[in-house]
This record gives structure tokens, C-alpha cells and sequence, in this order.
């Protein structure tokens, strides 16, 4: 398949339009504004002009500094939105919303610390991820916490439909005034979470919880998008995940930061503790990732609330340990890095499939494809040579 030449690239930018897009770093501690352009002609998502004192982006930020459930749910609606108008305005709210995170950290001695611990909880169908997430976070609601769950439910392949059902899994919770519980759907996304997941933590954390688990759906060895967007990654298998030899396969176990056996009760914690043994012998021979933090294996069980407490302290230990080692404010700095580039690759293609001289083939090209007539590849290379020799024509 044809690249997009460096020059190709300049070409597009040289045509269009001036915008500013404001980039906060994560230490919270400076702003940087920078121009960028980009063709508002051909760009949906910049047709719309919204002003900075836009009422319902007030409206919603004072809500989510007040601390208002209500708000913040309208909040995550509205970057979770496709309409032009409304993507906007959830760029001028989380601008806004980090300049407030901005302020709160100025005064702490990390720039992390007064931020919300934010969690991943990655596993494969049947782990128990909802059910340890009422254990987990019922526990910390007692403590005085204020928790956030982020619960990615899986969309239909045909109808696109989700049935957004976690917080059936979660009555005592759901019901905690401690706690927010937001299903989304993943809607075609890969890696578990959703395209707007990484922009809802950043919303949560604005309403000021302390500890935000976001909860993916049951994946498998290679999906682990969700460890790019919190500080700690939690891995939750069942007491028969496998011998020691898979445990080494498995991709997602090399970015875990803690491996937890959940069901370790009854009939089940002779296997809990077996698995327990082999993932802790497999977890030695992954190079290791934190000069501070060694991935650790425990079991707990979700029915009981049996290693819960002792769960949440190694939590804790390994927060302290990145906090104060600086890993902490480094991770978010790369993660926010590849999330940028995951937003460019969604926009180029849809910007991509929007050029005219792109966009009048597309329907030729997919119908001699489904007959077989031109191979995939030849079609992808025709669309991208159009793409190109118009960039370059007009010079």
C-alpha cells in the first residue's frame, strides 16, 4: 500500500485553515498553545465555531467543579458524541477541565498526587471484573473514597446495539452516593475500552473522584488498550487461566503491573492457588518494565471480600512507589503521546474518506473487490495514489 509522503502531509496542511488547539502537559504545570492546521472544507469536525463562553460549556463545567452527578453524566454524553457541533464543544469543556486540574495541583509537592488514581481492570468473559468492581469499590466508599467506574460494554457486530447492563452486576454500588457508574459502548473500537474513554477519566477526575476503575470487556491475549490510559493495570483471570507456559504467551500479562486470581473460594482455591504459583514463575522471566515496582500476583475473592483490604494496600504501595520515584508523572506524559496519535489516525481516515477524489471511487472500488475482480491491496493502492496526486497538484 501507497504512503503518505512527509510532503504529501505538508501539502494537506498548507491548504487549510487556522485553529488553535490548546495542549496541556500532563504534569498539569504549563500550557502550551500551539497553530495547527488543518482544511475546515473537508473536515466535518471543524465546521462548527464554538465560543470559549459557549452557555452550555459553562454550564457543564460549573456543574463538574461543583460536583454535580448530574453534569458529569451529561458530560461524558457530549464527548462521546459524533456531532460536529457537540465535539466542539467537548474540546473547549476538557480544555477548561484541565486548566482546572492545573490549579489544584499547583500547590502539591507532585503534580500527580492530588490527582485521581486511576485504574485499568482487563480480563478475559466469566474473570468476575463487575463483580470485583462492587467488592473493590464498596470497600473504598467505606473508607470515605469517592469512585468512578468507566464500565466498556461490547456493541453488536450486526445492530450496533449495546445492553449496557453493568450496573445490574453492581446494586450496592449503584446505589452508594460515593460512587458514579458510567456504561459506554465500545462501538466497534478495539483493545476493550472506547475511543472516549481516556476523555471521561479526564472528566471524572475534574468532579473530583478519588480513584477511577475503568473496566473493559472481556478480551483476549492482544487487546489491552486500557493500560495507555491509567496509572495502574490490574489483570484479573479466573482459577483456571492456564498453565505457566501460557501465562509467558499471553501479551496482556507483560504491560500488567498486578495480576489478581479472583473466585478464591470454596472448591476453587486449590486451582486459585496452583494458578497463583505458575503466574508468579512466569512473571520472572518478563523483562521488567518499573525500576520501583515488581508485578506481583494475588488471590482474592469478589464473594467473600476475602483479600480486598490487602488488595487495595498493594494498590497503594505501588501508587507511593511511582508517585515519589517520578515514573508516575513520566507514564502519563508517554500515554497522553499515544493517545494523541491514536486520535490522528482516526481523523486521517476519516478525513481520508471524505476527499472528493477519494470518496467518487470508493463505491467502484469496493464492487470490484466483493467480485474478486482487483485484489484489496491493488484498490487500497489506487485510493491512496488519487489521494496523493491531488495533494501534489495542488501545490
Amino acid at each position: 500500500m501507497a504512503l503518505v509522503t512527509l510532503t504529501s502531509f505538508r501539502n494537506i496542511c498548507n491548504k487549510c485553515h487556522n485553529i488553535q488547539i490548546q495542549l496541556i502537559n500532563s504534569n498539569y504545570r504549563t500550557s502550551l498553545t500551539r497553530s495547527i492546521k488543518f482544511s475546515a472544507s473537508e473536515n466535518p469536525y471543524l465546521k462548527q465555531s464554538i465560543a470559549e463562553d459557549d452557555k452550555t460549556v459553562n454550564r457543564l463545567y460549573k456543574g463538574l467543579v461543583d460536583k454535580k452527578r448530574s453534569c458529569l453524566a451529561e458530560a461524558i454524553t457530549l464527548v462521546e458524541s459524533s456531532h460536529p457541533r457537540k465535539k466542539a464543544q467537548a474540546q473547549i469543556l476538557l480544555a477548561q477541565v484541565l486548566k482546572y486540574c492545573q490549579k489544584k495541583a499547583k500547590h502539591s509537592l507532585h503534580s500527580s498526587s492530588s490527582l485521581s488514581f486511576r485504574i485499568g481492570l482487563s480480563g478475559p468473559p466469566g474473570a468476575g471484573k463487575s463483580t470485583f468492581i462492587e467488592a473493590m469499590g464498596k470497600y473504598l466508599t467505606d473508607k470515605g473514597k469517592k469512585v468512578a467506574v468507566l464500565a466498556v460494554d461490547p456493541s453488536s457486530s450486526t445492530t450496533g446495539g449495546s445492553l449496557l447492563g453493568d450496573k445490574t452486576r453492581m446494586p450496592q454500588l449503584s446505589c452508594d452516593m460515593n460512587a458514579y457508574i458510567r456504561p459506554s459502548p465500545a462501538s466497534g473500537t478495539l483493545g476493550g475500552v472506547t475511543r472516549n474513554t481516556n476523555e471521561a477519566i479526564v472528566l471524572c477526575e475534574g468532579a473530583g473522584y478519588d480513584v477511577v476503575l475503568v473496566e473493559t470487556v472481556g478480551v483476549g491475549q492482544s487487546e489491552f488498550a486500557v493500560a495507555h490510559m491509567v496509572d495502574l493495570f490490574c489483570l484479573l483471570i479466573p482459577p483456571a487461566g492456564g498453565d505457566e507456559l501460557q501465562g509467558i504467551k499471553k501479551g496482556i500479562v507483560e504491560v500488567a503491573d498486578l495480576v489478581v486470581i479472583n473466585k478464591s473460594d470454596g472448591d476453587l482455591v486449590p486451582a486459585a492457588r496452583r494458578i497463583q504459583a505458575e503466574y508468579t514463575s512466569a512473571l520472572k522471566l518478563l523483562r521488567k518494565r518499573s525500576k520501583v515496582w515488581s508485578p506481583k500476583v494475588t488471590r482474592i475473592s469478589s464473594l467473600t471480600k476475602e483479600g480486598v483490604p490487602e488488595l487495595w494496600d498493594m494498590m497503594m504501595s505501588y501508587h507511593d512507589a511511582m508517585l515519589t520515584s517520578g515514573e508516575m508523572e513520566h507514564k502519563r506524559e508517554k500515554q497522553h503521546k499515544i493517545w494523541m496519535w491514536n486520535h490522528i489516525k482516526e481523523n486521517i481516515m476519516d478525513l481520508f474518506k471524505q476527499h472528493p477524489f477519494v470518496k467518487s471511487q470508493i463505491a467502484d472500488l469496493e464492487y470490484k473487490v466483493s467480485l474478486g475482480a482487483i485484489t484489496p491491496g491493488l484498490a487500497a493502492d489506487i485510493l491512496m495514489n488519487a489521494f496523493i496526486k491531488d495533494m501534489n497538484n495542488s501545490k
